[in-house]
């Protein structure tokens, strides 16, 4: 009897081992197959994610041209009309979120079923509607005798400027003598020096000494652009108008803007008839104008559950438009 319960304890003992190896064997195939149906998933979603970043960018690009054929086409109207720029042309009509397919489906050689849900919009704003922080500082002179020196009335406009939104005024002489400092070291020194480095982008103004709040305060009225520009009389807010006018105060401008809004700035003999103070003397060329060059455009893509912000400078010189720069960041 001993023998036999013997044996029958090892089949049990096999059978046991039997069993348990199988399960890990089953274990083993499981984790397998799951590691390849995750690596077969993850390659489907990189591939889409791709596939939709180069799709937002072909589309992103598509909506810049867009937007430049209709500055271009605004360009051609006032030179035929003798019109300025104003907030009551169509380019200054902000385009509302719209599905993409319903652009596509006025052409019969468009099929749009297959379309992802694609949504477009965006707006072009003037950039000369605001104060440009890069006439601060104006270069004189030539060859060696070159040298970079404040502008005194821009100066003067943005100092106004800082007294209407309550911002410290040694924060703007600081900013100043940086920036005059840094124009300084690029006219004759190109070696790498301590001053600050020249901005690119309104942001980059904090290289300056501005601070972040201040900047907060400042951007619906001061811009930075790569070349001086005067200021759009027909489009500057009521704060950017008030400082740029030395006669004018706050209130006046406020009306102003009101009134410009059914009947815009001709010219500038026509705005110096109706600003309270002005004269010819005071709006000048080089400070003020009712037309613009550079335009701000924002275009945001919801592609999917995906959406991409894209925000561009536009220059426009004559009938010919053209990027100076472009940024491209996921929307919050």
């Amino acid at each position: 009897m001993k023998p036999l319960n013997r044996t029958r304890k090892q089949r049990r003992r096999q059978n046991g081992a039997a069993l348990l190896l199988a399960m890990l064997v089953v274990t083993l195939v499981a984790t397998l197959a799951s590691a390849a149906l995750w690596q077969q998933w993850r390659s489907t979603e990189v591939e889409t994610a791709e596939r939709q970043r180069v799709q937002a960018g072909w589309l992103l690009t598509g909506a810049i041209d867009w937007a430049r054929l209709i500055l271009r086409e605004d360009a051609r109207s006032n030179r035929n009309s003798g019109s300025a720029d104003h907030l009551g042309e169509p380019w200054a009509t902000p385009l509302e979120e719209a599905q993409l397919s319903s652009f596509l489906a006025a052409d019969p050689n468009n099929n749009t079923d297959d379309l992802l849900p694609a949504f477009l919009s965006g707006e072009i704003v003037d950039a000369q509607a605001k104060l440009n922080a890069f006439n601060l500082v104006r270069t004189a002179g030539t060859g060696a005798q070159k040298n970079a020196e404040a502008s005194e009335v821009d100066v003067a406009a943005f100092t106004k400027l800082y007294e209407l939104l309550n911002l410290p005024q040694s924060e703007l002489a600081a900013a100043v003598a940086n920036l005059q400092s840094s124009t300084e070291q690029a006219l004759n020194d190109p070696k790498p020096s301590a001053t600050p480095l020249l901005p690119t982008r309104y942001a980059q103004l904090t290289w300056l000494g501005i601070s972040e709040a201040s900047l907060e305060a400042l951007r619906p009225h001061v811009t930075w652009l790569p070349t001086r520009t005067p200021l759009n009389l027909n489009t500057a807010s009521a704060q950017a108008l008030c400082a740029s006018v030395p006669e004018l105060d706050l209130a006046t401008a406020e009306r102003l803007v009101v009134e410009r809004a059914t009947t815009p700035f001709r010219d500038l003999p026509a705005a110096a008839a109706r600003i309270p103070g002005a004269t010819q003397e005071t709006l000048k060329p080089n400070q003020h104008d009712v037309r613009s060059r550079y335009f701000e455009v924002t275009v945001r893509l919801r592609l999917d559950n995906r959406t991409t912000q894209e925000h561009s400078l536009v220059v426009r010189t004559g009938l010919k438009t053209g990027v100076v720069w472009r940024e491209r960041t996921a929307a919050s």
